[in-house]
């Protein structure tokens, strides 16, 4: 049992180390309620990654060419693998893969709220590289400076990984605009309807986001929700002038005293309704997950019957 100055020394050490910007492994003392910040993340992230594979995994068996079904499979094959990253480093909190698919099936644990909207049109998987995963990059690059050493080192990788897919998705829609007139509306409508999807990925605005401040004091984030935002749109603007398309906002204009662009206000009642499970695909996205689940229980169980009969050498 630990006494109340070994508790106290603990508690010392680790506000050290956060005050230092250095990193907690597996292994060091933390509070619960920083392994349970840590543990509703990483599962969010990792949720949003697998169920993130259903929008564009609708489009590969239609893709228009051999070339653009390869690379469309390669997208999604990075996903799930992301997925499995981000599992990984949950498991090392203490908590099972299991407990949190099973909170991920059941409503208790949430995804990103993008990929509860439908996927229209082909110029959507170039609109989902570009803007959802030009939000993700902007929102994870910091986190491989998180203060948790599992989760850092895994968005290390996955931020390159996503990195090249918001260049794919670029590239996409950069044909695309290059092509026929209808192709050009294509990409444009797409746009409008993924604009605004996209800036509430990075959740309510500061002074209404019950866990940031919290998650900003221990080092888990490192850039607030509102100061995300304005970097996605700095860095979309020119793109999008490059691309040819016009981002959906009236209010957006470019502003000399702030050195930023303004730009208008999410709907912030749309996205409370997304969180609830009211968006248009919140059903169907769970649904075809635990179907998937279901189906693949024989692998599972399989798995773990090779995994018994080899014995823990073989583990």
């Amino acid at each position: 049992m630990t006494t109340t100055s070994a508790q106290d020394g603990l508690r010392d050490h680790f506000d050290a180390v956060i005050a230092r910007h250095d990193r907690i492994e597996p292994r060091d003392w933390m509070p619960e309620a920083y392994r349970s910040t840590l543990v509703r993340q990483i599962a969010q992230h990792a949720h949003s990654e697998i169920i993130g594979m259903q929008p564009e995994g609708n489009w590969i068996g239609r893709a228009p060419s051999l070339r653009r079904k390869a690379i469309l499979l390669a997208k999604v094959q990075d996903e799930a693998g992301h997925g499995l990253y981000l599992y990984s480093a949950a498991e090392t909190l203490g908590v099972s893969r299991d407990e949190l698919v099973r909170h991920l099936l059941t409503g208790r644990q949430k995804y990103s709220s993008v990929f509860n909207y439908p996927t229209l049109s082909y110029a959507d998987v170039g609109t989902i590289g570009w803007l959802v995963d030009g939000a993700a990059i902007c929102n994870q690059v910091p986190l491989c400076r998180t203060s948790y050493g599992p989760y850092g080192r895994a968005m290390i990788r996955i931020c390159k990984e996503e990195s090249f897919h918001q260049r794919q998705g670029y590239e996409l829609l950069t044909t695309m605009m290059a092509g026929t007139p209808e192709q050009r509306e294509m990409v444009q409508e797409s746009v409008n309807r993924f604009w605004w999807p996209s800036l509430m990925m990075f959740g309510p605005p500061d002074v209404s986001s019950p866990n940031s401040e919290r998650s900003m004091a221990w080092g888990i984030k490192r850039t607030s929700n509102d100061e995300l935002r304005q970097r996605f749109v700095d860095m979309t603007v020119p793109q999008a002038a490059v691309l040819g398309v016009t981002l959906p906002d009236p209010e957006l204009r470019w502003n000399e005293g702030r050195g930023h662009h303004d730009f208008g206000e999410p709907d912030w009642d749309e996205l409370s309704a997304v969180i609830r499970g009211e968006g248009p695909c919140n059903a169907q996205r769970l649904a075809h997950r635990r179907r998937a689940h279901q189906e693949g229980a024989w692998v599972r169980e399989a798995a773990s019957a090779f995994a018994a009969h080899e014995g823990p050498e073989h583990d």
